[in-house]
Formats: C-alpha cells, sequence, structure tokens
C-alpha cells in the first residue's frame, strides 16, 4: 500500500509530547497513517464522537448553523458558532477543526475569528476560497470563487494571529466543485501553501473520487491533503490510504442521524400517544447523566461540601498472583501490574480516595513486598495459595468495623460508582454491572459471578436505588441473569456486624477456608439477611488477563 510523502518540514519530531490539542490535531494531521474525524454540532455530539474513539472532531458549519434552526449561508453569526465551540472544546479532551466558512468576511474578520479559537484551544480552522457571505457547496452551479491573491491574505492574516505555534489553518478549495478544472485547483493549492496554509482541502461533488486522486497525485504530497467524501462514500478507505490522503472527515452524519432518529421517535410518540413503544430502543436517562457527567458534581459535592457522614474505610482482597497475566505476574501480584506508568492497585486506591475513602486496608499474599504503596495499612495472607476470599477478608478482620466497602484488588472503575455506592441505602449492598453480556466486554469463556434481582434494570432515572438480591453464582442461566458482580461491597455499621458473625459461623462449620465472596453473601441471605443490588452499566472492568489489560489502558 502506498503511503503519501510528506515536505521536509511538516515531519514532527517523536520525542517531543502532545500538549496542546492543536499539536494533537498537527500530529494527526502530519502521521504517515490515514486519520478520520468525524462531525459535531454541540456539546453532546462532541462527547459522543470521543466516546466512540476518534481523535479528532470537524465542528461541521451545515451542522451547527441546522442544529441552530437556520440555513448553512452564513444566517448563524460567528459568535454563535464560537459560542457553540466553546462547549465543545470544554466538553472533549480531542482536537476540533472548525469549518470556518470562508472566514466570516476579509482578512481582518480571519485574524479576530482566530485569536478568538486560540483562547478557546479550538486546535485548528478550515477556510475556503468563496465569497463571504457564503453558500454551501452542494446548493446551485458553478459559485463564483475568491480572487487567489485576496484568499492568500487571508491565510497570511489568520497565520500571523495564532497565539498557539501548532494551531492548524486549512484552505479549502472549490475549484472542482465550481467547475473550474484541476489546474486551477492546482494552481489555488499552491498559493494556498505558499501563503502558509499547514494543509489543503480539495473539495468534490462527484460520486467518485477520480478527481480527488487526480489532484492528489499531481499535487504529489508538497502539504497534507484533507478530503470530505460526503457525495463519493462508496469510494473503499483503502483507496485514500493508497492515494497519499492524510485526513478523511465524516462531515455531517451525526446531525443527520439525529434527524431521523428524532423524527421516527416523535412521529411514533404521536401515533401511539404512549412512551411504552419506544422507551427501550433509546438511551436512558442515567445514560444521558453519565455521558454530560453528573458524577463529576457527585464527586465534587463531596470533595467541597461538608460530609453528612463519615467516610466508609475500604478492605481491598489483593492476595492473588494472577497466572493468566503470565510473565507480567512471575514476581509481583496483579494487583501491582502497570496501567499507564502506574500499579492497578495506585490507581483503584486513588479512585477511593478521590470519593473521599482514605483509611484503606490491603489485603497481600503472593509477592506481599512489592505491595508497597503510601498511605495505606497492609495486612497479610500467607496462606493465599491454599484459601479463598472469605479468609483473605477475614485477616483484615479488625478493619470490620462500622461503615466499609470491600473491593476486589484487581479492578477499575469510575468513581461516580463507589460515591454512588456510598450514598445508597441498605446495610449490605453489591455492585452488578446490568450490561454483564453486551458484545465485547469480556472473553466468552469467562466465568463471572451472575446476579438474579427482584427487578431487572429498567434504565429508568427514577430506577436509581438498590434492588434486592435473590441469588449469586457463576451458574445462573443466562435467562435468570439481570448482572454481574463486580467486586465491590458496602456495609453499613449493621452489616459489617452482619458479615463479622458469618464468618464466625463459618469458621465454626468448617466452609471457611476456600469460601468466596458469593459465598458469604448466600450464606447471609439463607439466614434472611437482605443484600440489594445496586446496577451500574459499564465503566469498569477487572483485570484477569492480556485483553483486560489492554483495556484497562484504554479506560485510563
Amino acid at each position: 500500500m502506498a503511503t503519501r510523502s510528506r515536505p521536509q518540514s511538516s515531519i514532527l519530531p517523536t520525542a517531543e509530547p502532545v500538549r496542546s490539542k492543536a499539536a494533537q490535531l498537527r500530529a494527526e494531521l502530519m502521521a504517515p497513517a490515514l486519520s478520520y474525524i468525524m462531525e459535531a454540532h454541540n456539546g453532546l455530539s462532541a462527547k459522543i464522537v470521543e466516546e466512540a474513539g476518534f481523535k479528532g472532531i470537524w465542528a461541521s458549519g451545515l451542522s451547527m448553523s441546522t442544529a441552530l434552526g437556520v440555513r448553512d449561508n452564513n444566517e448563524a453569526s460567528w459568535t454563535q458558532v464560537l459560542d457553540q465551540l466553546e462547549f465543545m472544546s470544554d466538553a472533549t479532551s480531542i482536537p476540533i477543526l472548525v469549518d470556518g466558512d470562508t472566514g466570516y468576511g476579509n482578512f481582518n474578520n480571519v485574524r479576530r475569528l482566530v485569536r478568538k479559537l486560540c483562547q478557546r484551544q479550538i486546535a485548528g480552522v478550515c477556510i475556503e476560497d468563496k465569497l463571504f457571505p457564503k453558500t454551501n457547496s452542494f446548493v446551485g452551479e458553478a459559485q463564483p470563487l475568491a480572487e487567489i491573491d485576496e484568499f492568500c491574505g487571508r491565510i497570511k492574516a489568520g497565520k500571523d494571529s495564532q497565539t498557539d505555534d501548532d494551531f492548524i489553518l486549512v484552505a479549502r478549495i472549490e475549484a472542482l466543485i465550481s467547475g473550474w478544472g484541476l489546474d486551477e485547483a492546482l494552481r489555488r493549492a499552491e498559493a494556498y501553501h505558499r501563503a502558509g496554509a499547514d494543509a489543503v482541502l480539495i473539495h468534490s461533488k462527484k460520486s467518485t473520487a477520480d478527481e480527488i486522486f487526480a489532484f492528489s497525485r499531481e499535487w504529489a504530497g508538497r502539504a497534507p491533503v484533507v478530503i470530505v467524501p460526503t457525495m463519493y462514500y462508496r469510494t473503499p478507505t483503502e483507496a485514500f490510504e493508497a492515494n497519499g490522503i492524510s485526513m478523511v472527515i465524516w462531515a455531517n452524519h451525526n446531525l443527520r442521524a439525529a434527524i431521523t432518529a428524532m423524527r421516527a421517535v416523535s412521529s411514533r410518540i404521536m401515533n401511539e400517544r404512549s412512551l411504552a413503544g419506544v422507551e427501550n430502543e433509546i438511551a436512558s436517562v442515567k445514560e444521558v447523566f453519565e455521558l454530560v457527567g453528573q458524577s463529576e458534581l457527585t464527586q465534587a459535592e463531596s470533595r467541597y461540601l461538608a460530609p453528612s457522614q463519615p467516610a466508609p474505610r475500604a478492605i481491598v482482597l489483593a492476595a492473588t498472583q494472577g497466572v493468566k497475566l503470565g510473565p507480567l505476574t512471575v514476581s509481583r501480584p496483579k494487583c501491582m501490574i502497570d496501567v499507564r506508568g502506574q500499579p492497578l492497585l495506585r490507581r483503584l486506591v486513588a479512585t477511593l480516595n478521590e470519593t473521599g475513602v482514605r483509611d484503606i486496608t490491603v489485603v497481600r499474599g503472593f509477592a506481599k513486598a512489592t505491595v508497597d504503596l503510601a498511605n495505606i495499612k497492609t495486612v497479610d495472607n500467607d496462606h493465599f495459595a491454599e484459601t479463598g476470599e472469605v479468609s483473605s477478608l477475614a485477616c483484615a478482620e479488625a478493619a470490620l468495623d462500622g461503615a466499609c466497602l470491600i473491593s476486589y484488588g484487581d479492578i477499575l472503575f469510575r468513581p461516580y460508582v463507589v460515591s454512588d455506592l456510598i450514598a445508597a441505602d441498605g446495610d449490605i449492598v453489591v455492585v452488578a454491572d446490568a450490561r454483564w453480556n453486551s458484545p465485547g466486554h469480556r472473553a466468552p469463556d469467562r466465568q463471572i459471578d451472575r446476579v438474579r434481582c427482584a427487578r431487572a434494570f429498567t434504565g429508568s432515572y427514577l430506577d436509581e436505588g438498590p434492588v434486592p438480591l435473590v441469588a449469586i453464582a457463576p451458574d445462573l442461566p443466562t435467562t435468570e441473569t439481570n448482572g454481574e458482580f463486580i467486586g465491590l461491597i458496602k456495609l453499613s455499621a449493621d452489616g459489617t456486624t452482619h458479615v463479622k458473625d458469618e464468618l464466625a459461623r463459618m469458621r465454626a462449620d468448617g466452609s471457611f477456608t476456600m469460601a468466596d465472596l458469593p459465598d458469604l453473601l448466600t450464606r447471609l441471605m439463607a439466614r434472611g439477611i437482605a443484600v440489594s443490588v445496586l446496577y451500574i452499566t459499564g465503566h469498569w472492568l477487572d483485570v484477569d488477563d492480556a485483553f483486560d489489560l489492554a483495556k484497562a489502558r484504554n479506560l485510563m
């Protein structure tokens, strides 16, 4: 497969750390591999683009205008667009390349636009060589183009006004769209490149990419080439790679998908006069809260507001070796394997600390000397190889006093999970993932602790309270499974007393040595002690093998 050539001056030194969003976009644009950025038009859609894994966002002028209910003819002012961009930038950590239309006027307007974009950490702007006010490229024929020298002045003004050295200015060439031909497109591209454009965007409204590829061959990599394959969408992506394209913009599909979905839902509710038919087919309100970071406010409240009650202490069970991780755990337990520069256990402890839990006791076992983090207490299960989780818990029985959390030592989760668990009603509350069976969540042959509850997860924002646990076991039938126990339990002071009493009974009847936490919970329920389940929907994982470790690094 062909790779695109690069001008020597545009190759980034690999040793330099990427700091700003503009630097991230520049790295994507200059990388040898083909890059992709996805359209967004407000803070919510920008979050969704980042959540999907894209490395950059295209802030589409068409999409932002349409979302405001106006035409893509500069009917939305540039300050209204800037307001939308500020929300998008604040909501995400990936770079944004904004569709700057014509620059909203002459060189002076471009200067002010670029300064304002840099202030809001927008990574780059794309301006097109048409006249202000612009008309969408797919409306009408043979639209007039700007004079080359005048447009070069806009480019120079933009580059002279940027306050971030890595800020990207892309010059969009409309010569093919307007029927001026390949020679004119190349002439303009060369002039714009000399004027300081970091890349050129060559646009076409034909159903094939032939004229795009002809341009790229003639251009021969003098600067990165950006494309928007809205019309020639059937062209295989491999063809873009083979023809030296630097970046592909998926330009308006989130907006169009939203229009389709909103029309369908609105029409259905209108016709059926009920929500019953659509409620299970759309995102839950709880997902909405998670997407906009409602949990961060909960964490902030715990940090900045006076607590209504003391934070619970925590016991972390981290005695096992983790043999499925192979050579990574030959000389250290899996709780100490590296996850993006920090031991897994340190990340777990940091999450607990962030939610106010600071009295933490870790039960060590395999290679216990390596478990030496600051600000934790340790106790040892020297018989970890012949005992189970309940035995490790018993080693920390002195810490079972008052409100307490019990956690496996090989799990990671978002801080809101702990905040919600601490706030949940009930003496014994366990956390279960209602999306336990979602595709790609884990290897299909993985044994997990399944739970059956008195009520399945509904997704309603009114359904945030815990529900009674009915059964917990790895062999529950799929049809009876409502979630996966993640290895996290909250005990009230009374709950702690119940657990300590049950530990004494297990010692007495000989069931103590190899029992695990699900065994303990099952015994408590059999004695009539209420155990509840707090549902979550993802945002956690356990690290059991190399597949999990890769996911953990992505989660971080």
